[in-house]
């Protein structure tokens, strides 16, 4: 497996006087898609907030062996994070085109002169955003507006991209065509992904590793073929991996 080029080790996250996550352990190598798995409570959206700097944290989260755990959210944006949040997040007032642009300012000035050809990239890989690329992005179906703010994410030409439950509220047969075409952002954009999402089935479907988080903690880990057959999901929700040995994906 390559290099990893994110990591935690140790990574807790409060609100307030609260503890949402504890020392969390976690890696996500160049090229790969890791499936981050859990009910709901269980940690997931904290965990994206905490990589992206969103939410105060302790412990060490390194980007490319660099440390970024003092960083703002700005600043770790601007080294190649994406970040998808739930509930997609698009400016329903602006065009598609408009959204995407917009997209592009999370990148450093010096890449910014690549726009328009990222722009072709993207009606590329959503060739639906091309047809509507003049439309509001409030006028978007619910898979069209996910399938936008992922797409303005990429404008930012991460190498990693933080996704929290692409899936909700989403039909299946939409959501099935969303994974497909995540499974294909990894190859035509050399992005990593971190996916948070609780369809287990298509999410294990696209991923290489998946991590399961129960009470804020890693109740298991390891490749995503180990976890297709549901056995250790429902062990790990269940709470029964929680404290023994955790499987190793790295």
């Amino acid at each position: 497996m390559s290099a990893a080029l994110l990591a935690t080790r140790r990574l807790v996250a409060r609100y307030g006087s609260v503890e949402v996550l504890h020392e969390i352990d976690l890696s996500v190598a160049r090229g790969e898609i890791v499936a981050l798995l859990g009910s709901n409570g269980a940690g997931k959206t904290t965990l994206l907030r905490a990589i992206s700097r969103i939410v105060s944290t302790r412990g060490e989260i390194e980007l490319t062996g660099v440390s970024i755990a003092g960083w703002s959210g700005a600043r770790t944006a601007r080294a190649g994070v994406g970040h998808v949040p739930e509930g997609r997040g698009t400016f329903v007032d602006l065009t598609v085109e408009e959204n995407l642009r917009l997209g592009g300012l999370a990148r450093p000035k010096a890449r910014r002169s690549t726009g328009p050809a990222d722009l072709a990239q993207i009606y590329a890989t959503f060739p639906v955003l091309a047809d509507m690329r003049r439309r509001a992005a409030g006028l978007l179906s619910g898979g069209q507006q996910q399938m936008l703010a992922i797409a303005r994410a990429l404008m930012g030409r991460p190498h990693l991209l933080l996704i929290d439950e692409p899936s909700l509220g989403l039909a299946p047969l939409v959501t099935q065509q969303l994974f497909e075409t995540l499974a294909r952002v990894r190859d035509e954009w050399s992005t990593s992904l971190l996916i948070a999402e609780q369809n287990a089935r298509l999410s294990l479907r696209i991923a290489d590793r998946a991590v399961v988080l129960a009470g804020g903690r890693v109740a298991a880990a390891g490749p995503a073929a180990g976890f297709r057959d549901g056995a250790e999901i429902k062990r790990a929700y269940l709470g029964e991996a929680a404290g023994g040995p955790q499987r190793s994906g790295r």
